[in-house]
C-alpha cells in the first residue's frame, strides 16, 4: 500500500527511504578479559572481544568466551552481544545445550562427590549467566529442552547451597511469567488491520470523530505513546537479527528461524493504521473549515509527540497528511496555518539520511539518560529507519571473515544499535491511560486512500 511501511524484503531499501512530501513515498520502513580456556590453533589468545582487536574468533572460543568459571564472568555487554548474534550460527537451545555442558566438564559437576568451596564460588556466576539470559532473551527457553538443561545444571549445584535452588526456583517463576506475557502478544489490540474502500463517505452509524472523543492534542499524544510503548514491549531483541537473517554457510544445523518476525509486523501494521487513521479523519468532514480544524489538530499532536520523544507517531500523523486525498485538499489547506506543520517535516525530512531527525534522536537519547522525570525518559524512534539501519549493517558486512572466524565486530555494532532500543522500550508510560482514546485508536474504521477520494 502506498505511504506505508512494509517488511516484505530487500527492495523495500533498496529504493531507498521516501521523502515525506508525497502521498506515495512517505513511508517505508567494556574490555574483556581472556577466556580461561585456551583458544584453538591458529587463533590469537588473549585479545580483548570488546573494544579491541581482533574482533573476530571461531564460534568455539566465543562459546567459550561466555562460559563462567569460579575466577571469571564475561562482561555484560559481550553477553548481550553474543546470546543476540549467535543465533546466526547455532539455534539457542543448542547454544544452551553446550554451554551448560562446558560448565559441567569444566567444574567437574557430573563427579559423585562435589567440591563444594570451588562449587560455592562457581554457583553464583552460573545463576548470574542464567538470569541474564532469560530475563534479556527470555523466548530462547520455550523449548522443553531448553528447560531441561537449565534445570539440569543448577540441579547439580543445588545440593552445595539451598540458596541456588530458591533462586533458580524463582528465575524459572519470573521466565513463566514473561513467557505468558510474550504469548499474549499485541495482535488482539487491533481493530481493522486493512484499510477498508467505500464509494462513498460511509454514514455516522459507522464513524465517529476522533475529536469528539479527544479534543485535547497534549492528551491523544501521551495516548499514543501508550500504544506504541505496549507494541514496543512484545519485540525481543532476537527479532532484530531474524527480519534479515540468511543461512549460515558453514552452519551444520537448520537455519534458527524462517518467518518474519510477528512482533515486528504487529508494528508495523499499526504505524500503517495510524497513517489511514489520520487521513481517514480529516477526509470525513464535509466542510473545509471542519477539516483544516482537524488538521491543524494533528499538526499540534505531532509537535506534542516531538516533545514527548514519541517520534513514531509523529511520522505516521506526517505521513497521513501527506496522503494523496489530503494532500490534494488545496482549499482544506489554504485555510490551515502550516508554519507548524513545515517546521515538523523540516525534523523529519529525510535529506541526508534524515540528519535532522538524527540529531533530535540524539537529543531526545541524551534527555532519557540525564532524566529528572519518568516523562523525560521516553525515546520512541522513527522505527523504519531503524530497520534501515540494521538492514544495511547487515547487508554491508559480513557474519564470517574468509579464514571462517565470526565477524564479532559486526555484531557489536548490531548490539549497540539494538541494545539502545531495548533501553527505550524497558521505559514505563508516565501518562495516566484513557480507555476510551485507546479504543478508538484500535478500532474506529480506517479507509483506503481510494475510499477517503
Amino acid at each position: 500500500m502506498d505511504g506505508c511501511l512494509d517488511l516484505s524484503g530487500p527492495s523495500l531499501f533498496k529504493a531507498g527511504m521516501p521523502r515525506t512530501l508525497s502521498s506515495s513515498n512517505t513511508v517505508t520502513p567494556e574490555s574483556l578479559s581472556p577466556p580461561p580456556a585456551q583458544p584453538p590453533d591458529g587463533e590469537q589468545a588473549g585479545q580483548p572481544l570488546l573494544e579491541g582487536a581482533p574482533s573476530s574468533a571461531s564460534l568455539d572460543t566465543l562459546i567459550q568466551q561466555l562460559v563462567p568459571t569460579a575466577d571469571y564472568y564475561p562482561e555484560k555487554a559481550y553477553i548481550f552481544t553474543f546470546l543476540l548474534s549467535s543465533r546466526l550460527f547455532i539455534e539457542p537451545h543448542e547454544l544452551l545445550a553446550r554451554v551448560c555442558h562446558l560448565c559441567i566438564e569444566q567444574q567437574q559437576l557430573d563427579k559423585p562427590v562435589l567440591d563444594k568451596a570451588q562449587v560455592r564460588k562457581f554457583g553464583p556466576k552460573l545463576l548470574q549467566l542464567l538470569s541474564e539470559w532469560t530475563e534479556t532473551f527470555p523466548r530462547d527457553f520455550q523449548e522443553e529442552s531448553a528447560m531441561g538443561h537449565l534445570t539440569d545444571v543448577v540441579g547439580r549445584i543445588a545440593p552445595c547451597d539451598e540458596a541456588y535452588r530458591k533462586r533458580m526456583h524463582q528465575l524459572l517463576q519470573a521466565l513463566h511469567q514473561k513467557l505468558a506475557a510474550l504469548g499474549r502478544g499485541p495482535d488482539g489490540l487491533l481493530g481493522s488491520d486493512s484499510p477498508i474502500a467505500y464509494r462513498t463517505k460511509p454514514p455516522a452509524s459507522i464513524h465517529r470523530e476522533l475529536l469528539g472523543i479527544c479534543s485535547d492534542p497534549y492528551t491523544l499524544a501521551q495516548q499514543l505513546t501508550h500504544v506504541e510503548l505496549e507494541r514496543l514491549r512484545h519485540i525481543g531483541p532476537e527479532e532484530f537479527v531474524q527480519a534479515f537473517v540468511n543461512k549460515d554457510s558453514l552452519a551444520s544445523t537448520k537455519p534458527c528461524f524462517g518467518d518474519k518476525p510477528s512482533n515486528l509486523e504487529a508494528y508495523v501494521k499499526w504505524f500503517n493504521r495510524l497513517c489511514y487513521l489520520v487521513a481517514t479523519e480529516i477526509c470525513m468532514p464535509a466542510k473545509k473549515k471542519q477539516r483544516a480544524q482537524v488538521i491543524e489538530f494533528f499538526i499540534d499532536v505531532a509537535r506534542e509527540c516531538f516533545n514527548i520523544g514519541n517520534f513514531n507517531s509523529l511520522m505516521a500523523i506526517i505521513s497521513g497528511m501527506n496522503m494523496s486525498p489530503v494532500s490534494r485538499l488545496r482549499k482544506t489547506w489554504a485555510k490551515v496555518k502550516t508554519a507548524k506543520f513545515f517546521i515538523l517535516e523540516h525534523q523529519m525530512d529525510p535529506t541526508g539520511n534524515f540528519c535532522n531527525y538524527r540529531t533530535a534522536l540524539r537529543g531526545a537519547a541524551h534527555r532519557s539518560l540525564t532524566a529528572h522525570s519518568s516523562c523525560e525518559k521516553i525515546v520512541i524512534p522513527f522505527f523504519s529507519l531503524l530497520i534501515k539501519d540494521i538492514y544495511f549493517l547487515n547487508e554491508g558486512c559480513a557474519n564470517r571473515l574468509p579464514n571462517g572466524h565470526v565477524n564479532f565486530e559486526k555484531f557489536l555494532e548490531l548490539a549497540k544499535q539494538v541494545g539502545e532500543f531495548i533501553t527505550w522500550k524497558q521505559v514505563e508510560c508516565p501518562f495516566e491511560q484513557d480507555p476510551s482514546i485507546i479504543h478508538y485508536l484500535h478500532t474506529a474504521p480506517i479507509f483506503s486512500e481510494d475510499g477517503v477520494d
